[in-house]
């Protein structure tokens, strides 16, 4: 089976996770990019990646690198690509385009070369041209131009991988499930602690917790990838990987609460869709009055940025938070994301560690909070006389 280089995208400040998660897959060459992660396998590595990796948003398979000078280089080296290799009369199509160069206004331009490109071949060879789909294509090619280097790719996955399929409803401000996953995997949790969001929404960190502490592959829940589609699809292969046993123990605790009794409908309709019903526990909760519901667990949560708030309500609220988990959480690591940098220092603790994320156009802060028991001053005097 030949081997080929394959481009995983992800979110920023996720790519060094993405880069672990390919490497315990077996990949070769793995190379840390922005946004991006470039590696090296053959068409096995290729389904196992969109199967199994939690912090990909989009596997490519490049099938094309030129340089272009002008706009019409873009239309003539795409041209010369053999369409009929990756694409047929009877399927559809579409162009995805990322842009940064001063030869295109936009990245519609340039994506309207390449379908122009496609569509010209395909008519002075058969006299028919294959149809395009913008909204649901049967091949997805992805055009990446930056500067005066263009990258053809294939997008064997299709639609975005953080669609996972589990999910049936979503609240107000619901967060990426790639980007909670990263933020899971940030934190060096694999199921070792019982597992808590207080402010769950609809349950997105929770099922994705469920996920990685039980083995359970994100593609799992898909109904589809883009490399089905393809001419050279081994459907025996893939069913391998599918139907592979992975799934482990868990006996830990995840317990996620909401103020909002809507949102834990919503996420109870998620988790039960996920078949996590028999391991996340759901409840109607004020965080800021709960008790513990288990000693020493890690708290992941995402709480409202208070882009709908006014300041002094995101304050008031971020000062509750960090009143609870001061004099009620000791013993818990808390990992809290957020844009609102009066609301995180409204929490009143010093984190121990800040990574700078983005939350679809937001850019956030996931800060870890170590509770200690007693003063931090005296954990530090109990450490170095241990040591």
């Amino acid at each position: 089976m030949s081997k080929f280089k394959i481009v995983a995208k992800t979110l920023a400040g996720l790519e060094n996770v993405l880069a672990d998660e390919i490497r315990a897959l077996g990949a070769e060459s793995v190379l840390v990019e922005r946004r991006a992660v470039s590696f090296v396998g053959n068409q096995e590595m290729m389904y196992k990646a969109n199967f199994h990796l939690r912090t990909a948003i989009k596997i490519l398979k490049p099938i094309a690198e030129f340089e272009v000078t002008n706009r019409d280089e873009l239309y003539d080296h795409a041209k010369e690509i053999p369409w009929t290799n990756y694409l047929a009369l009877g399927k559809s199509f579409a162009i995805d385009a990322t842009v940064q160069s001063e030869m295109f206004v936009n990245s519609m331009f340039a994506s309207l070369r390449v379908k122009d490109a496609i569509a010209d071949q395909f008519r002075e060879a058969t006299g028919k041209r294959p149809s395009v789909n913008s909204d649901d294509p049967d091949i997805r090619i992805n055009v990446h131009l930056m500067n005066n280097h263009c990258t053809l790719s294939l997008d064997s996955s299709g639609e975005s991988l953080h669609k996972r399929g589990y999910r049936i409803g979503q609240g107000e401000a619901p967060i990426n499930e790639v980007l909670a996953a990263g933020m899971i995997l940030l934190t060096g949790w694999h199921g070792e602690k019982d597992f808590l969001d207080p402010m769950c929404g609809s349950g997105t960190l929770l099922i994705e917790a469920a996920m990685i502490a039980k083995g359970i592959p994100p593609g799992m829940y898909r109904k589809s990838f883009g490399f089905e589609q393809w001419p050279d699809f081994d459907q025996k292969l893939f069913g391998e990987i599918y139907n592979g046993d992975y799934e482990k123990e868990f006996d830990g605790k995840i317990i996620g609460s909401d103020i909002s009794p809507m949102d834990i409908a919503l996420a109870k309709a998620n988790v039960k869709n996920a078949s996590l019903s028999k391991v996340i526990e759901l409840q109607v909760q004020d965080f800021i009055k709960m008790e513990p519901p288990f000693a020493n667990g890690i708290i992941i949560t995402n709480p409202p940025y208070g882009e709908r708030m006014k300041p002094q309500s995101i304050t008031e609220l971020y000062t509750s938070m960090g009143n609870t988990l001061k004099n009620r959480f000791a013993g818990f690591e808390a990992w809290i994301i957020s844009s609102s940098e009066d609301g995180l220092k409204s929490i009143g603790l010093k984190p121990a560690k800040k990574i700078d994320l983005y939350n679809g156009a937001l850019a956030c802060s996931f800060r870890c909070f170590e509770l200690f028991r007693g003063t931090h001053k005296d954990s530090v005097i109990i450490k170095k006389r241990v040591l």
